[in-house]
């Protein structure tokens, strides 16, 4: 993938402070903030993962749970199709 300039304003004092750090850990200051990014995207796919993983076991579970109803295609079809309408009426109606 090609890389793409991202450019910001930053503190002179964070700046040198972040420098100083990076050197220390034997990196350059790009280096870190790619680093940083990637984590960042990384962190919040995992989240998601795990609210949506959460989501789906809830769902399981309130199925199995007794007295759960249980709707045939055709409810659920026919139930979708109202909605629908509904959503589609022009405002007032």
């Amino acid at each position: 993938m090609p890389d793409a300039p991202f450019t910001f304003l930053v503190d002179d004092d964070l700046k040198r402070a972040f420098a100083e750090v990076a050197a220390a850990r034997d990196r350059s200051g790009p280096q870190m903030l790619r680093d940083f990014m990637r984590d960042v995207v990384d962190q919040s796919r995992a989240d998601h993962d795990d609210w949506f993983r959460t989501e789906v076991d809830r769902g399981i579970q309130a199925a199995d749970t007794a007295g759960a109803a249980a709707l045939s295609q055709a409810d659920v079809e026919a139930r979708w199709r109202s909605r629908r309408a509904d959503l589609l009426k022009p405002d007032g109606d």
